[in-house]
């Protein structure tokens, strides 16, 4: 069983988190999050949880976080994010995802498979797999993940990224690197197979065909009279 936990990495109403225009990093990462989360259901033996505040009204202190994710006992931790530099539109751009500073090689592999895959899917700069003493990775005892999927002062990519499209694009490559790093399996879709229908018999009085249907419902069959 893969127990795999999610946050956006700030909430809807943590000072500076924003686009130049006023628009939040929480708006974007929280529908990432959701959209990876809902595609995950597919999948057998994961878990999830989101652990930060899904309303995006309550900041939820890191150390609070660490705690919430080591105390569930998860495997992954994915933190989601948008970068950001300066305070007005500018070009600095492109995807960032990071590991603590030790490189677990787990950790190292997921990065680089969630980067391969959201550059092709984004089609951003590719900036690389990095290290950081961020604490949500430092205090975290599992594989934990931060992703910069694009710089929300990047006009070009904050237009993108707040579109259902992008968000969608953003979600399949981080759901596709889970499911390669851990060999998951979707579940199987149980059919309900054919249907065959039973004819008892057709009569051309209605009340022979009346009486043959109560007496069939009176046995535990539904009978439906339907004309030819």
């Amino acid at each position: 069983m893969l127990k795999i936990t999610h946050a956006a990495g700030h909430a809807g109403v943590t000072p500076g988190k924003r686009s130049p225009d006023g628009y939040t990093e929480w708006q974007v990462t929280s529908e990432i999050v959701k959209l990876v989360m809902l595609e995950l259901e597919n999948y057998e033996q994961v878990i999830q949880k989101r652990i930060d505040d899904s309303t995006g009204k309550i900041d939820i202190p890191l150390k609070n976080r660490c705690e919430l994710v080591n105390d569930w006992g998860a495997n992954v931790h994915i933190d989601y994010h948008l970068n950001a530099y300066g305070s007005g539109w500018n070009n600095a751009g492109g995807i960032e995802t990071y590991t603590y500073t030790t490189k677990p090689k787990e950790a190292a592999q997921l990065a680089e498979k969630i980067q391969k895959n959201l550059v092709v899917e984004l089609g951003f700069r590719n900036r690389g797999v990095k290290t950081a003493d961020f604490q949500i990775l430092r205090e975290t005892k599992m594989t934990a993940i931060l992703i910069e999927f694009a710089f929300m002062t990047n006009q070009h990519e904050a237009m993108k990224m707040r579109t259902a499209q992008y968000q969608k694009k953003a979600a399949k490559a981080v759901v596709d690197a889970l499911a390669a790093q851990y060999r998951l399996k979707k579940k199987q879709v149980v059919s309900a197979g054919t249907l065959y229908r039973v004819q008892v018999g057709a009569f051309s009085d209605i009340n022979t065909a009346n009486d043959l249907a109560e007496e069939l419902k009176a046995k535990g069959y539904p009978a439906i009279i339907a004309a030819l």
